[in-house]
């Protein structure tokens, strides 16, 4: 079995638009939610805002569990595994370095993304979208059960919805 790479992402919305970052990812300029790597011993949650403010500059908080995904790169056959809460914006720092893979930061409609949606990283970005707008929620006693993650691979990767 190929490894699963687990990661965390957050959606941030303000006034209908939605917070990304432009990024280099697979030596592609790509669009993404803000979002990355669980360090050891930290939560998914603190891992949400920290990776934010890493690639962003803006302070967030991390609220709801929308779902955990699972996403098969059709070329590499890499699994990536990714759990999404929504977070909500507080204020940026635009005094912050970013991630040195971040580009810039933009703020963008669903309609904006749609029409670049061969720019996207992985179809998991518009996903999670729509289901943040179609108010998909999960229980955060979908992960309790669970930590640390990392040890519990094959049991988030159980419950994570195909993208």
């Amino acid at each position: 079995m190929l490894q699963t790479d687990l990661t965390v992402a957050a959606v941030i919305e303000k006034n209908g638009r939605y917070l990304l970052v432009e990024e280099t990812a697979m030596g592609k300029v790509v669009i993404n939610q803000p979002g990355g790597h669980i360090e050891a011993g930290e939560s998914p949650e603190a891992a949400v805002t920290r990776e934010v403010l890493e690639e962003t500059g803006c302070h967030v908080t991390c609220a709801e569990l929308i779902g955990v995904y699972l996403w098969v790169n059709p070329e590499t056959r890499q699994q990536f595994l990714r759990i999404v809460f929504v977070a909500e914006y507080r204020y940026c720092d635009e005094s912050l370095d970013l991630d040195a893979t971040i580009i810039d930061r933009h703020w963008m409609t669903r309609d904006e993304l749609e029409k670049r949606r061969n720019s996207l990283r992985t179809p998991a970005v518009l996903r999670c979208i729509h289901d943040y707008e179609s108010g998909r929620r999960q229980s955060d006693n979908l992960l309790s059960g669970m930590l640390p993650l990392s040890l519990n691979v094959e049991a988030v990767l159980a419950n994570a919805d195909l993208v």
